[in-house]
Protein backbone atom coordinates (compact mmCIF):
# COMPACT_ATOMS: atom_id res chain seq x y z
CA UNK A 1 0.00 0.00 0.00
CA UNK A 2 1.12 3.33 -0.99
CA UNK A 3 1.98 5.87 2.14
CA UNK A 4 3.58 9.07 2.55
CA UNK A 5 5.72 9.44 5.01
CA UNK A 6 6.52 13.37 6.65
CA UNK A 7 7.97 15.21 9.37
CA UNK A 8 5.54 17.22 11.33
CA UNK A 9 5.47 19.45 14.33
CA UNK A 10 5.10 16.13 16.80
CA UNK A 11 6.84 13.64 15.01
CA UNK A 12 6.49 11.52 12.05
CA UNK A 13 3.01 11.52 10.31
CA UNK A 14 2.02 9.03 7.42
CA UNK A 15 -0.70 9.69 5.25
CA UNK A 16 -2.48 6.83 2.88
CA UNK A 17 -4.08 8.60 -0.08
CA UNK A 18 -6.12 5.26 -0.89
CA UNK A 19 -8.04 5.44 2.75
CA UNK A 20 -7.24 9.59 3.01
CA UNK A 21 -6.38 9.20 5.92
CA UNK A 22 -3.42 10.89 8.24
CA UNK A 23 -2.03 10.04 11.19
CA UNK A 24 0.58 10.36 13.81
CA UNK A 25 3.35 7.53 13.92
CA UNK A 26 2.86 6.77 17.51
CA UNK A 27 5.50 4.01 17.47
CA UNK A 28 8.35 2.18 15.27
CA UNK A 29 10.39 -0.78 15.90
CA UNK A 30 13.84 1.13 15.07
CA UNK A 31 14.36 4.96 16.03
CA UNK A 32 15.00 5.97 12.47
CA UNK A 33 11.64 3.93 10.84
CA UNK A 34 13.46 2.23 8.36
CA UNK A 35 13.63 -1.41 7.95
CA UNK A 36 10.96 -2.27 10.87
CA UNK A 37 7.32 -1.64 11.88
CA UNK A 38 5.50 1.46 12.72
CA UNK A 39 1.93 2.29 14.01
CA UNK A 40 -0.22 5.00 13.11
CA UNK A 41 -2.47 6.53 15.94
CA UNK A 42 -5.40 4.77 15.33
CA UNK A 43 -3.91 1.65 16.05
CA UNK A 44 -2.67 0.69 12.19
CA UNK A 45 0.84 -0.99 11.66
CA UNK A 46 2.96 -1.62 7.91
CA UNK A 47 6.18 -2.96 7.69
CA UNK A 48 8.38 -0.14 6.34
CA UNK A 49 10.96 -1.39 3.25
CA UNK A 50 15.23 -0.99 4.78
CA UNK A 51 16.39 2.71 3.24
CA UNK A 52 19.16 5.07 4.18
CA UNK A 53 18.72 6.65 7.69
CA UNK A 54 19.43 10.03 6.45
CA UNK A 55 16.26 9.42 3.68
CA UNK A 56 14.99 12.81 2.57
CA UNK A 57 11.31 13.36 4.00
CA UNK A 58 8.42 13.76 2.45
CA UNK A 59 8.59 10.45 0.88
CA UNK A 60 6.42 8.26 -0.80
CA UNK A 61 6.29 4.33 -0.81
CA UNK A 62 4.85 0.98 -0.86
CA UNK A 63 4.49 -0.64 2.37
CA UNK A 64 2.81 -3.60 3.84
CA UNK A 65 0.01 -2.97 6.00
CA UNK A 66 0.16 -5.93 8.88
CA UNK A 67 -2.63 -4.65 11.26
CA UNK A 68 -5.74 -3.21 11.20
CA UNK A 69 -5.63 -1.97 14.79
CA UNK A 70 -8.54 -4.08 16.03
Amino acid sequence: MKITIRRGDGGYEAYVPKKDLEEAIVASEKPDLWGGWIELGNGWTFDLPEMASDTPLPLTLDARRTSTGE
